[in-house]
């Protein structure tokens, strides 16, 4: 199978025999440009006839400049777009000048302008970037994905601050016609601008939290979502918490529990208390102490049955005190496996865990808990009998009990090793 290298070098021989640019390169594909330009230096050395000046109509000479007695590039005639592709990448410098200076009029080639705005020579760097300039603003956004990927070298931030600024300043539509893009960089520069230009109602902003795939995006748009709502200039403020809330991810979930304190619903916290992210009880423990009231004497309660919110073991842990350990402790014992795990991480918070209670768990068929029951004995892991893990190690077992054995094994080994080093 040809790699992308393969396929740059193939682009260049095609279009150094005449091919049409657009007939050997996804020009809607960012790396293509960038495969090209890195195809061009490295076949300029290995096959230098391909890229030989006489080798098309338009060839170029070398001729001293009558004003400045410098070098410089001409062509004989104008060069097509595939001549001047190359051109724009060729290694040597003068040369790769000379075609900015036939590029101006060639908005096919603006993507190799933009790299070019990073280049390494001055001179280049410098004439590329009067071109981008002058540039219309429509013609950056169609490039965005990438004008940020050259914005990541040492000196490519020059087309990434122009096209951030054409964003910010220009029509609305501009922005927001970025916002579905495949490019996970280019959406969320566009979702950061239309937020900062506060162009998206809350309401949608809080669907696209709840929806987006990428992280950094759910966080941008639920607390714009929540900030709109502290405006308040939103109808729809029921709407957007409930869609905060309902969110599979906890980050998205806990914007929409603060966002209950917001809109004066201190009380609606109270479910949220036992939800599965740690984050989300935490702001539901806020929102309800903003309230006048106190979580701890509630975790209390629901930890006297847990099965229907197995998580309030968790939750009492997080925030009690080491008197609640014996309650936690008592859960250990649990019908329920989530109400099993959740014990443990609640003595782990409370910092109650001790090795004869929670060492049974390691035999245990949920995974979840077994889990718990491994972070909890590390630290004490050259406690656990060597023949329980050994055993936890035989052909059978479940994955998770072999696993947390060999992390137990691996952890006693680094403590044993870590007292004989002292004592040496």
């Amino acid at each position: 199978m040809p790699t992308s290298e393969d396929v740059a070098y193939e682009a260049v021989a095609r279009m150094a025999a005449g091919a049409a640019r657009d007939q050997v390169l996804d020009v809607t594909d960012p790396e293509s440009w960038i495969g090209l330009d890195f195809a061009v230096r490295e076949l300029a050395w290995l096959r230098p006839e391909l890229l030989h000046s006489n080798a098309s109509p338009s060839g170029r000479r070398l001729s001293r400049d009558p004003d400045t007695s410098q070098p410089a590039v001409t062509w004989r005639q104008k060069p097509g777009d595939a001549e001047l592709a190359l051109a724009l990448c060729h290694p040597d410098g003068r040369i790769r000048e000379a075609a900015l200076d036939q590029a101006e009029e060639r908005p096919a080639l603006l993507a190799l302008v933009v790299i070019r705005c990073a280049d390494w020579a001055a001179p280049v760097r410098e004439r590329a970037r009067e071109l981008l300039a002058r540039t219309p603003p429509h013609r950056l956004a169609e490039h965005a994905a990438l004008t940020l990927r050259i914005g990541r070298r040492s000196r490519g931030g020059f087309a990434q601050e122009l096209l951030t600024g054409a964003l910010r300043t220009g029509p609305a539509d501009r922005a927001e016609a970025l916002l579905d893009s495949a490019d996970r960089a280019t959406a969320r520069l566009a979702y950061r601008v239309v937020v900062e230009r506060r162009l998206l109602p809350a309401a949608r902003l809080a669907r696209t939290a709840a929806r987006h795939r990428d992280v950094l995006v759910q966080d941008l748009c639920a607390g714009a979502a929540v900030a709109a709502l502290g405006e308040g200039g939103d109808e729809r403020a029921a709407e957007v918490v409930e869609t905060l809330l309902s969110a599979r991810q906890p980050r998205v979930r806990s914007a929409g529990v603060t966002a209950l304190r917001r809109a004066g619903r201190h009380a609606d916290a109270e479910p949220y208390l036992t939800d599965r992210s740690a984050v989300v009880r935490a702001c539901a423990r806020w929102v309800l102490r903003q309230g006048g009231t106190d979580p701890v004497p509630l975790y209390r309660a629901l930890c006297a049955d847990p099965t229907a919110r197995p998580a309030a073991a968790a939750g009492l842990g997080e925030c009690g005190v080491r008197e609640d350990a014996e309650q936690v402790r008592a859960l250990l014992t649990h019908p329920v496996p989530g109400v099993r795990a959740s014990a443990v991480a609640g003595l782990r918070a409370l910092d109650a865990v001790r090795v004869d209670d929670v060492r049974p768990l390691l035999d245990d068929p949920s995974a979840a808990v077994v889990r718990q029951a491994t972070a909890a004995l590390l630290p004490w892991a050259d406690r656990v009998p060597r023949e329980l893990l050994h055993g936890l190690l035989a052909e059978g077992r479940p994955r998770h009990q072999r696993v947390a054995a060999v992390r137990l094994l691996r952890a006693a080994r680094a403590r044993d090793h870590g007292r004989h080093t002292a004592r040496g």
